[in-house]
């Protein structure tokens, strides 16, 4: 484990039915509910046994091919870049949920170390009726307007690196234990990222192995841990982190799943700010630098600042973008950066 003492807030004797969503959004930080789902039939099938888990996962299962990840056994379970950065150590590969599991088992009786692991799977697509018995009480109002995305993750001994989602995130470890180490978003730069693309899974993950870390190579890492904090899961509990905050998460057993819940409160018209990120890179990064100063305070005008600040002295029939955002304005919008790109 990676020298971070500092352990994720936990909190016990919370009912399934009061959650408090409103102020885990107004705090804008990891928290851990204890138990709170410990009376899910899959936590209560996993704590008899992995093979009961599987069995009670494959009953909502109707054939369709899902997802898998392996890799070999030197690997560790971490799903990663090879040495030189030119490809995956792993494979990936489209199976069928009974073969996925029939090596899970083979792993239990062999100990020789392989990795096997199906990511986001959409728990309604691929195991309809489960959420049925396996769900959280989603009674905030924003959950009405902002429908959360439901996913299962399966696996034995699997390390996900550091990464970050463009989402708000509770995540419900099933079966198994899962370690968090979570970071704030300001830590990017000490938590040395990777590649925008490809990645290992659709994230740009840290470059740095904290099984090991090599502080002669990512010495700024050591920053990084100050900042860090480790959130232990145990079957039933619940974690909720906040949107582009960077996690590792290591899956222990010989059967690990967890059911996590991803979504934003911002309207769907809304563009995803990794294209704008791709977009500054081809249009302010290799700029002189006082002009990406200038540019700098622009942006803290128009973006960073308070939203309704640009507008504020016009004229309502003369705001044009600078006023809300709406679909239709969102719409035209695209459609004018389209045509911009395309010149």
């Amino acid at each position: 484990m990676l020298a971070i003492e500092r352990r994720t807030r936990m909190i016990e004797g919370v009912a399934p039915d009061a959650i408090p969503y409103a102020e885990l959004m107004q705090n804008q930080q990891p928290v851990i509910f204890k138990g709170v789902a410990r009376h899910w039939p899959l936590v209560q099938f996993g704590l008899e046994s992995p093979d009961a888990a599987m069995d009670y996962i494959a009953s909502f299962h109707e054939g369709r091919p899902v997802v898998g990840y392996s890799c070999a056994p030197e690997e560790g379970g971490r799903y990663f870049y090879t040495d030189q950065v030119d490809g995956f150590n792993f494979e990936r590969a489209r199976v069928q949920l009974t073969d996925f599991f029939a090596k899970i088992r083979e792993t239990m009786t062999t100990s020789d170390g392989s990795s096997y692991y199906i990511g986001s799977t959409d728990l309604d697509t691929f195991f309809p009726g489960m959420r049925g018995e396996n769900d959280l009480v989603l009674n905030d109002p924003m959950f009405d307007a902002h429908k959360p995305l439901v996913s299962i993750w399966m696996g034995n001994r699997t390390i996900a690196s550091a990464h970050y989602d463009m989402s708000n995130n509770l995540a419900c470890c099933m079966v198994g234990k899962r370690r968090f180490t979570l970071f704030p978003p300001e830590q990017v730069a000490n938590l040395y990222p990777g590649p925008l693309e490809p990645t290992p899974g659709g994230q740009v993950v840290s470059m740095v192995d904290f099984r090991d870390p090599d502080l002669e190579r990512y010495p700024r890492f050591a920053e990084a841990m100050a900042a860090g904090e480790v959130a232990e899961l145990e079957p039933g509990d619940v974690l909720f982190y906040p949107a582009l905050w960077w996690h590792n998460v290591e899956g222990i057993g010989d059967f690990t799943a967890m059911i996590n819940y991803w979504w934003n409160t911002s309207p769907a018209f809304m563009d995803t700010p990794q294209n704008t990120l791709l977009h500054a890179i081809l249009s302010l990064r290799d700029r002189p630098e006082p002009e990406k100063q200038a540019w700098k305070a622009l942006f803290d005008y128009y973006i960073f600042g308070p939203a309704d600040q640009p507008a504020a002295h016009l004229p309502e029939g003369a705001q044009g973008n600078l006023g809300p955002l709406d679909e239709l304005k969102a719409r035209r919008l695209r459609a004018l950066l389209l045509n911009k790109l395309n010149r």
